[in-house]
């Protein structure tokens, strides 16, 4: 059954995606960017210079705290290569849908297994050589390293579900405990 929005009980508002600079804050939300907001058309969202102090705390989440790091070209090595437990790497591009749509699931993720693994995602635009290294053909792509090396069979392209997500890292997991 569809949410009724005014007078029109069958149709949703359209919606438009606003991502606002990093030194400016969407005082309908209350929250620091760099976060996206989705409002309709014609709707009051202000954004407001980050110099004047916030009227309250952040209430949505967005880029700060998060369990999984952001790594590039010159940090592959030292955070994936010579990690001494196993590192699955996100491959990832910020205009894909389907990276989009597993985000909450890897961060999720990330935050179960913080104990186990370490969960970093690479931008495929800005890290050409890594793509080229590793042969990233299709986004987002899941690869798990350990040792220095990518773990056989752990590579994953294309969308997945949590439920999903969690299985494949549980089998390779325990295929490297073993190893």
């Amino acid at each position: 059954m569809p949410i009724a929005f005014g007078h029109s009980a069958n149709l949703l508002p359209p919606v438009r995606a606003v991502t606002a600079p990093p030194n400016v804050i969407c005082t309908a939300f209350h929250s620091y960017s760099p976060c996206s907001w989705a409002f309709s058309p014609g709707s009051k969202v202000r954004l407001r210079s980050l110099s004047k102090p916030p009227l309250f705390r952040s209430l949505i989440k967005c880029g700060s705290g998060a369990a999984v790091r952001e790594i590039d070209e010159t940090t592959f090595t030292d955070v994936v290569l010579k990690s001494e437990r196993p590192v699955l790497v996100e491959f990832v591009a910020k205009w894909c849908g389907p990276c989009r749509l597993i985000a909450p699931a890897v961060e999720s993720l990330a935050k179960e297994y913080q104990d186990k693994l370490t969960v970093v995602k690479v931008d495929h635009d800005l890290n050409p050589k890594l793509i080229e290294e590793y042969k990233v053909y299709g986004l987002p792509t899941l690869i798990v390293f350990q040792n220095g090396q990518e773990v056989s069979e752990s590579r994953r392209e294309g969308a997945i579900t949590k439920v999903k997500l969690k299985e494949y890292v549980d089998k390779l997991l325990e295929a490297v405990s073993i190893v």
